[in-house]
């Protein structure tokens, strides 16, 4: 289909973004269409969704994940536009061009783009092409283990190895010495194939006590703008927990940097949509390294929004739809801190074992500076197939002290009964000096839950 206005738009996901991109959609007078699997029949979003569209049996693999699926329910209900969300097929190239093949608009980049920026190892070249910092390693994948561990004993350990196609923290080893290496690379590597299909991988150098950035983008395919920043260190298996924007750390030199240099790489591979290019920052030095870019929307998306007053998700589908973005860089302006969190079905007291369940009671809060959003209802069942994501609780405060205060208050007036949450985490966490100091890194959450059970216990992790 030729660019044009959006008239019907289906949702290639399920949950909070699901309910997300309905929202976003309706109030950009877009019909919506939700597929869902078996297991979501019940799903708010279903619900929500002017047309609902069942897909298949609850495996992804069988429903959200299967392309001729989602393409014939596109067509039975005459959608004229896919958003994929995030997760699942949003950042599949191949998706993208059957899409699109298919006579329809993706709600994204290109498939050619997703390629690209999706092979880590290209992307660090495309980053380095733009003059954009990257982290020492190798220049594109290393096949022969020989010549890879002369490598990684060349750049110092210790070194993390990676997979070219992975994500969610799958196909990464970190070796701190050379027997390390020779026993992790291969697991990298088999990993990596088992998860993605593509065993290729490559060496970057660990920087210690690192903090995770990154800048969200927003292009048109020639124009590209930037919506400053955010911080994601605090992190458990590499998975984000806690998100913050701005970063409080950055002078306004290095934002300036960093942000420049984001856009410029958007800008280079002709980005169109909504994308996040990711750093990581050293503290000691001030430096900054390019790590990958998500070419899809992200889960902390609201605490960009909240800062800058923007619905990210509905200028992916006005420029999706052919429209140029109607912002200059200098109309884009960020006010006061939000701090997202990640509510899960899972408990923070035993090992963050998930723990779907049946909702009872549930106390939303609200009021000032405070958004949360999910896919939640008195008597939902959630189901055990997916990932554990509930919602998510986003504050916003004139400074970062309000806001961790707002979320101290917000995360009292939570009551999600019938299953264990993530919510005693966050409420622990706000009791941490170093946190709210923003002395944290990487690795810092890891050693802290280790001594901090019982604080957590003590705020409800284990209760129902």
């Amino acid at each position: 289909m030729a660019q044009g206005k959006i008239r019907k738009l289906l949702i290639a996901n399920r949950g909070e973004i699901a309910v997300r991109i309905i929202r976003a959609a309706r109030d950009s007078g877009i019909a919506t269409v939700q597929v869902y699997s078996d297991a979501d029949a019940n799903g708010r979003a279903v619900a929500m969704a002017d047309e609902a569209v069942n897909i298949g049996p609850p495996q992804a693999a069988k429903s959200y994940l299967d392309i001729d699926a989602l393409l014939q329910a596109a067509r039975d209900t005459g959608a004229d536009a896919i958003h994929p969300g995030y997760g699942f097929l949003a950042e599949n190239a191949g998706f993208a061009d059957a899409v699109e093949a298919a006579g329809l608009v993706f709600v994204g980049p290109s498939g050619e783009t997703i390629r690209l920026m999706g092979d880590k190892a290209a992307a660090r070249a495309e980053a380095r092409k733009a003059g954009v910092p990257t982290v020492p390693g190798s220049d594109g994948l290393v096949e022969d283990m020989d010549a890879a561990a002369k490598l990684a004993a060349e750049i110092g350990f210790p070194v993390m190895i990676k997979a070219a196609a992975g994500g969610g923290g799958r196909g990464i080893r970190v070796a701190h010495d050379a027997e390390e290496f020779a026993r992790l690379a291969p697991q990298a590597a088999s990993e990596a194939r088992a998860a993605f299909g593509d065993g290729g991988i490559y060496i970057e150098k660990v920087i210690e006590r690192a903090r995770h950035i990154e800048v969200q983008v927003l292009g048109d395919g020639s124009n590209v703008v930037h919506f400053f920043e955010r911080e994601c260190s605090l992190q458990r298996r590499r998975q984000k927990v806690w998100e913050e924007a701005p970063s409080v750390v950055l002078s306004e030199k290095v934002r300036e940097e960093l942000c420049a240099s984001a856009v410029a790489l958007a800008k280079a591979v002709g980005y169109r949509g909504a994308g996040t290019i990711e750093y990581l920052y050293d503290d000691v030095s001030g430096d900054f390294f390019f790590i990958e870019m998500n070419t899809r929307i992200q889960v902390e998306h609201p605490v960009t929004e909240m800062i800058c007053g923007v619905d990210l998700v509905a200028e992916m589908i006005r420029i999706a739809g052919g429209e140029k973005l109607k912002r200059t860089q200098a109309d884009i302006a960020r006010t006061g801190h939000a701090i997202e969190v990640r509510l899960n079905a899972e408990d923070p007291a035993n090992n963050f074992m998930p723990f779907p369940g049946v909702v009872g009671e549930l106390l939303t809060p609200d009021g000032p500076g405070v958004r949360f959003d999910h896919m939640l209802y008195p008597g939902y069942a959630v189901p055990p197939f997916y990932d554990s994501l509930l919602g998510k609780l986003i504050v916003w405060g004139e400074d970062r002290e309000r806001a961790l205060l707002r979320l101290g208050r917000a995360l009292r007036e939570l009551k999600v009964e019938g299953l264990p949450t993530t919510a005693p985490l966050f409420a622990a966490l706000l009791e941490s000096d170093d946190l709210r100091a923003s002395a944290v890194h990487t690795r810092w959450l890891e050693p802290w839950l280790e001594t901090n059970l019982d604080l957590i216990k003590q705020k409800g992790g284990g209760n129902t």
